[in-house]
């Protein structure tokens, strides 16, 4: 009997360590932020796309509307269609329908629109040479440090100075952002 009282503290003791070397909440967080990342890398491709087909962006009304040009400051992308019409999807089925093709997959926008998404934001300064930067709260540990790291000496040097606008939302929470 005290053999199989030692045997089962054993197997505790080894269930722990293995757990606790494993972390499966950080995995799970890890694996919640590898989605984010690419549904914001299909959102950026699809932005591109539309632009390259249309030549003004989605949250534009039209080409002669330079008053939306930009996004500025960093902006939650369901919102984004209130900046040029009251539609709150708009921009999500503008981007979708656009030429009769698929530029968004119709589960990025389900995803993208149910209440409990990890929201994504979108950052452009309407400058036709500048880069757009869709961005993400990471849950993990690995994606926070990486975004730390990437907004405090990875942003290209024309946008250092927007860094607390684009990725670093205050002292300890850093946005991911693309590209």
């Amino acid at each position: 009997m005290i053999e199989l009282l030692i045997v089962i503290a054993v197997l505790g003791v080894l269930a722990t360590a293995v757990l606790s070397a494993i972390n499966p909440i950080e995995q799970i967080n890890r694996g919640r932020d590898t989605g984010n990342r690419s549904d914001a890398e299909q959102f950026l491709s699809a932005v591109e796309r539309f632009y390259t087909m249309q030549k003004f962006y989605p949250w534009q009304v039209d080409d002669k509307d330079v008053a939306h040009a930009a996004v500025t400051p960093i902006t939650e992308i369901q919102a984004l269609g209130t900046i040029a019409d009251t539609n709150e999807v708009s921009i999500l089925t503008k981007i979708s329908s656009m030429g009769g093709t698929s530029e968004v997959r119709q589960p990025l926008i389900d995803r993208m629109l149910k209440p409990t998404y990890h929201y994504l934001w979108l950052y452009f300064s309407g400058d036709s040479n500048d880069n757009h930067y869709v961005c993400f709260l990471p849950q993990s540990a690995s994606f926070t440090q990486e975004a730390k790291t990437r907004c405090e000496n990875g942003l290209p040097p024309d946008l250092i100075s927007q860094a607390a606008v684009v990725c670093n939302v205050d002292a300890s929470i850093y946005l991911s952002c693309l590209p």
